[in-house]
């Protein structure tokens, strides 16, 4: 029998209210009041508390704040990685970034999704007391690789991967994966031309 925590992770319907995930979550969301609440010069602190939370995290990193996430552990970084200011990340599965990629600020990464179907969507004979959420949510990674830059304000949704050396426009929602060596851009994000 599968955790909730692997059924997330498998992209399978899972409990966000089970007790593990609730766990996480907030020790999460205790380390990124710390972090967003930090001296922003105090760059060794923001360090300690960023390798602590994300699952891995290279040299060079700077994550702005203030930054949210969910679990943080889901979240693997390369080297040489700008994250800027207000970014949200949803990393209910895994959301990796690689090495020399830069994300603008107001960036949001979604892996968490629900059905376009109500009925799929909307838990039936659904009780506060179940102990479980009153939709169900399943998650797909998101995968940036080397190289990319995204431009301020832009949304990734669950599933996507943006190919190496690619640059995803300013405020664009990236629906479907993208190329490498792509300028792409618009709602939905489309690629307007090789590099």
């Amino acid at each position: 029998m599968k955790s909730e925590y692997e059924k997330c992770m498998a992209g399978e319907v899972f409990n966000g209210g089970d007790p593990f995930l609730a766990e996480m979550t907030l020790k999460t969301k205790r380390l990124l009041a710390r972090l967003n609440s930090l001296d922003y010069a105090d760059a060794e602190q923001r360090e300690l508390i960023l390798r602590e939370m994300f699952g891995s995290m290279g040299s060079n990193v700077y994550v702005d704040i203030d930054f949210h996430c969910e679990y943080g552990k889901n979240i693997f970084l390369g080297d040489k990685v700008i994250i800027n200011m207000n970014c949200t990340f949803v990393d209910n599965n895994r959301i990796e970034i690689g090495s020399e990629v830069m994300i603008s600020s107001n960036v949001q990464i979604y892996t968490a999704t629900h059905s376009v179907r109500r009925e799929e969507r909307i838990v039936p004979g659904w009780d506060a007391a179940s102990g479980v959420s009153f939709c169900n949510t399943y998650a797909l990674p998101v995968r940036i690789c080397d190289g990319v830059w995204i431009g301020g304000g832009a949304i990734v949704l669950p599933g996507v991967t943006i190919g190496e050396n690619s640059v995803i426009g300013a405020g664009s929602v990236v629906t479907c994966s993208v190329p490498p060596g792509c300028v792409a851009t618009g709602n939905p994000c489309r690629v307007m031309r090789r590099i």
